[in-house]
Order: structure tokens, then sequence, then C-alpha cells
């Protein structure tokens, strides 16, 4: 999927018993010295974070996720254990925390699962049932409903095709499908949709929409905002958006947890946190092209404290 470039690479000078007793001294006595935690969280990968905090035990007998719940508080401190973990069980984490108690934040089921690749959602059901002993597939099948569960079952599934070739006549093909199943009808009709989206490659996709452009005058989008609403609307425009360039849509996404009054900051560190290993620079970038401002600028500005100083950090 093109050259993605990340913010967070491994350090090139690695040693886990330098940073794991750079951390205990950091966390020792009074006041917490957070510039030491956020070097150390921010210049390692995540590989690497799992070795400090495996060594931080072996020599202190101690949980480093538990010390720092201990030293921080807040937003900065839910990033600190988010870049403890590694990335599939911060994934997992998510989900159960989407679909705990009362009520579902659908839209959280809908950014991880509908832009994760078929490694990733694997990775992440395996995860989830070590973690918590539960089947991702069936908690999601019960706490959501209709075509929006359909549609999350279907990705769950790991079928996407992931090869780089373009079927002109299977795009042909897919767009008529996508053509009858549309119409008024799309709440009946959604097995076309869920076929097409959750297992056709990206490049594939891209020529189904050009298709469906040219059979019926109209972009994909407009349909899918035509036709559906509400988290359906949200999952299938997510899956054509990140079939289209995934960095741009959490460009967006980006955009949108910080403009307006107040932040999100919940979305904002699930999204650095996640993409920083994969493609966070090429976000980066296509951010400033979109909103011609540098993300590191606005998450300056929507941010304070601890939680920006680490936030920023990840961006470099």
């Amino acid at each position: 999927m093109g050259n993605f470039h990340p913010t967070v690479r491994p350090h090139h000078d690695f040693d886990a018993k330098r940073d794991a007793k750079k951390l205990h001294k950091a966390c020792k006595g009074m006041g917490t010295d957070e510039k030491v935690i956020i070097e150390i969280l921010s210049n390692h990968s995540s590989g690497q974070r799992q070795q400090i905090k495996q060594k931080y035990k072996d020599m202190y007998g101690k949980d480093l996720p538990e010390v720092l719940k201990g030293e921080l508080s807040g937003n900065f401190e839910k990033t600190a254990l988010a870049l403890l973990d590694q990335p599939w069980e911060y994934d997992a984490r998510e989900l159960r925390k989407a679909m705990k108690g009362a009520g579902t934040d659908e839209s959280v089921l809908i950014e991880i699962l509908c832009t994760r690749v078929n490694q990733q959602i694997t990775a992440i059901k395996d995860a989830y049932k070590r973690m918590f002993d539960r089947d991702l597939e069936s908690d999601v099948k019960s706490d959501t409903s209709g075509s929006l569960r359909k549609i999350l079952v279907s990705v769950l599934k790991a079928s996407r095709d992931e090869g780089m070739e373009i079927n002109e006549n299977l795009a042909e093909t897919d767009a008529k499908n996508l053509c009858e199943a549309g119409e008024g009808r799309w709440g009946t009709d959604e097995l076309a949709f869920n076929d097409v989206l959750a297992k056709r490659n990206y490049m594939q996709l891209r020529a189904t929409f050009e298709a469906y452009k040219r059979l019926t005058g109209k972009d994909i989008e407009e349909a899918i905002k035509s036709e559906t609403s509400g988290d359906l609307e949200k999952a299938y425009l997510t899956l054509v958006r990140c079939a289209r360039d995934c960095q741009a849509y959490f460009a967006t996404c980006l955009y949108n947890s910080m403009k307006g009054v107040g932040t999100d900051e919940e979305t904002l560190i699930r999204i650095l946190v996640t993409r920083a290993e994969i493609d966070l620079q090429t976000i980066k970038e296509k951010f400033h092209q979109m909103y011609n401002k540098s993300l590191a600028e606005a998450i300056r500005s929507d941010t304070s404290g601890d939680f920006k100083k680490l936030l920023v950090a990840l961006l470099h």
C-alpha cells in the first residue's frame, strides 16, 4: 500500500537495563521525573518497550504499568500505559472498553475494526481471548445489531484479499451489484456491500469505486450518505476512505478530534499510539496538505502539560 513512514522507530543504541534503571529512578522518592518517562516511551519501538517492561520486572519485582499508574494521572497516564501495551493488546483493550457496561461505543469499534489489516485483526482476536477470556466476535455480535453487526462480523473474518492486482471485470460486476443493492434498498440488501468492502483488496476497491461512478454518475461516498445513516454510514465510509487513502482518513479523524470546543483526547491518543510505528509520518504530511497547518501545532494548541509533551514527542 505505497510507502508509509512511521515516526517511532527502534532505538539504535538500545539497552533495556539502562532504561529500566532510568525509569526506576524517575519514579523514586519525591516527585516524578516526567521528562525521562516521556523520552524513554517515545524513543523506543513497541518491541523495545516490552523488553524494558520485562527488565523492570526482573530487576525490581514490580510491573512497570502499575508503577506508572501510581505516579501519573489523566491523559498523560492513559497515553503512557497505551504505549506499554503491544499494539494488538491495546486495540483489544480499547474494544473491550467500548463494549463493557451499559451502552456501546460503536465509533470505536468502527475506527479499529474497519481500518486494520488481516494480520492485525487476527492478532487482536487472539489478544482479546487471552486477556479477557472472551471471544471478540461473540461480544461484537451481542453488542451490535442489524446491518452494522453484519459488516463488523464480515470484517472480523479477516479474509480481505491482500494482493495488489486489479481485475477490471470484477470491478464492473461489483459496481453493478452495489448499484442494484442501493436504490433505496440498502437496509435490506447489504450483502453485496459487506462482501465487496470486507473482502476485496484496496486497489481493487478503488477500481470498483471508479466503475461505480461511471455507472451511476455518483461518487460512492455520496451514495452511502444518501442511502444510510448513523453507525452503518460511518462503517461504510470508513471502509471506503481507508481503501482510498488510509492516511488521509486518519488525518481527518485527528482533525475532527480537535476542532470546535473541547478535544476528543481518547481518539487523539488512540490514533497517535496505534499509528506511530506504521504510518504516522505520512499521516502528518497528509494533515498538513489537507488543513494547511502542522499536526504538531494543532496538538500543541489543543492539549497541555506532560500529555502534550508526550504526544508531540511521538510525532518526531
